[in-house]
């Protein structure tokens, strides 16, 4: 797969996250291509401008505009991790950016914010929110991204919480979307996180913006909370691919002797499981948060029961990679007798998956849409 970013006289060689044999994706789109051709050969701006970019994928925009020593702001551990790899790659030193994430706040005013439009647009909602303190009147906002995923619901936000908007010609199916700051515009009160109820229970639920099903309990989730594990002897548990702490919030409450681990990639994720965990229990019981890779920062043979439910995308693009690398981790970091349950859709065929990497794979429930793999 082609690994060279070629924008004006510079070249960049950048890498996707998580690392694969045969990867056959590339850690960049035609929409970062158009953005930096665009930033670099048109636009030119002073060697003294101030320059934020919100939602970069593995690194392409922040190496191909670090001449200006862009911050960096993010949701995804991935997507900071392969940064700080390609800078390291590309003989950049780290701090030629400064990588913030989705909870931390900027300092100063910006010249231009460069926005790739995520796939969660009431994370870009959020975003837009937070980002008022932080522009002028005279701040250049540029939009960027495939056509396919520029619904015209951003438009609308933009010209809601920005100003006018006018667009660029489409180029390789990319569009860059120009906001002008309107000084009379009304910012509304930021409506993230959400709250609601978690059905059956007396429990609140906290969802920060890029928390997936961030407005109710979603199918997949109600199916394994009604079907979870019960391991008396458990007593280090993780719940990979955390989201906001619901499946581990329950698990905990069966297993009242057991340390919960809450891992997830996104650092709103775990904000949200952090503070729904803590509200359930105050101080009575310890858990642990990780933002990371999976359990990569995990021991071998440390946890006595893992539970998963893997994303099957990651941003726009849909596959495996990143399940079938919790799924590798869980194999290494699980106890011997320990067990390994994973839901997913059916036509994922996880459980074949599944079968290859341990010597027992089962499924012990399954409805119409999802099956519940146990795995030892």
């Amino acid at each position: 797969m082609e690994t060279l970013l070629q924008i004006g006289s510079d070249s960049f060689q950048l890498k996707r996250l998580p690392l694969r044999t045969g990867e056959l994706l590339r850690a960049w789109d035609a929409a970062d291509e158009y953005l930096l051709e665009y930033v670099t050969e048109q636009l030119q701006p002073a060697a003294a401008s101030r320059v934020l970019i919100f939602n970069d994928s593995f690194g392409a925009l922040a190496l191909g505009l670090h001449r200006w020593h862009p911050c960096v702001i993010s949701d995804s551990y991935l997507s900071q991790a392969a940064t700080r790899l390609n800078l390291a790659v590309n003989n950049l030193p780290e701090n030629t950016v400064s990588l913030l994430n989705s909870m931390e706040k900027p300092n100063g005013k910006f010249d231009f914010v460069i926005i790739k439009v995520p796939k969660t647009l009431a994370y870009l909602e959020d975003f837009l929110i937070r980002l008022q303190p932080f522009i002028t009147a005279d701040s250049q906002i540029i939009a960027v991204g495939m056509i396919k995923s520029l619904p015209t619901s951003v438009w609308t936000m933009l010209e809601k919480l920005i100003g006018a908007t006018t667009t660029s010609l489409a180029k390789k199916k990319a569009r860059l979307i120009f906001a002008a700051p309107n000084p009379a515009r009304i910012i509304p009160v930021n409506p993230y996180p959400v709250v609601y109820r978690l059905e059956n229970t007396p429990y609140q639920i906290c969802n920060h913006a890029n928390v997936f099903s961030r407005d109710s309990l979603d199918i997949g989730t109600r199916f394994l909370l009604a079907n979870l594990p019960v391991l008396p002897q458990a007593r280090e548990i993780a719940d990979l691919g955390c989201g906001n702490g619901v499946v581990g919030l329950m698990l905990a409450e069966k297993h009242p002797q057991a340390t919960v681990h809450f891992v997830d990639e996104s650092f709103m994720a775990v904000a949200s499981a952090r503070q729904n965990f803590t509200q359930a229990f105050n101080a009575s019981r310890q858990a642990q948060f990780y933002v990371s890779d999976g359990l990569s920062e995990f021991a071998n043979q440390s946890m006595d029961l893992i539970v998963c439910n893997p994303p099957f995308h990651q941003q726009h693009t849909v596959g495996d990679q990143i399940a079938l690398a919790m799924f590798k981790q869980a194999r290494r970091v699980l106890k011997k007798n320990g067990q390994f349950w994973v839901i997913g859709n059916r036509h994922l065929g996880y459980q074949q998956t599944l079968k290859k990497l341990f010597p027992h794979a089962s499924v012990v429930a399954a409805n119409p849409k999802f099956v519940i793999i146990k795995a030892f």
